[in-house]
């Protein structure tokens, strides 16, 4: 298993990457009623594919969109409690998001 951080900061951010050999633009925002980073993914032309996914652990991201075919599991994890989700100032610093392939 390998496991590739995708590298964020606290901030709202919109941004293109390779994973698995595909490229995604991401878009990811703070959603403040439900004090959350949420994450919305399209294709390399702009078409979205999954919106407004809420970074939470213990689950892969991608799992409940297999059928559009991702080559591995978004998956987030907090330092020193692997159970916390992000905060609005620590994603990107101790709060990570990866791209994890078998």
């Amino acid at each position: 298993m390998n496991a590739y951080e995708i590298p964020l900061s606290a901030k709202p951010q919109l941004f293109s990457i390779a994973l698995g050999g595909v490229t995604y633009k991401m878009t990811l925002r703070w959603n403040v009623p439900a004090a959350a980073w949420m994450l919305d993914i399209a294709d390399a032309t702009g078409k979205p594919m999954a919106g407004s996914i809420p970074l939470v652990t213990g689950v892969d991201l991608l799992g409940q969109y297999a059928y559009l075919g991702f080559t591995g599991k978004l998956v987030v994890q907090t330092d020193h409690d692997p159970d916390a989700v992000p905060t609005f100032d620590n994603i990107g610093a101790t709060g990570h998001l990866y791209f994890v392939t078998s």
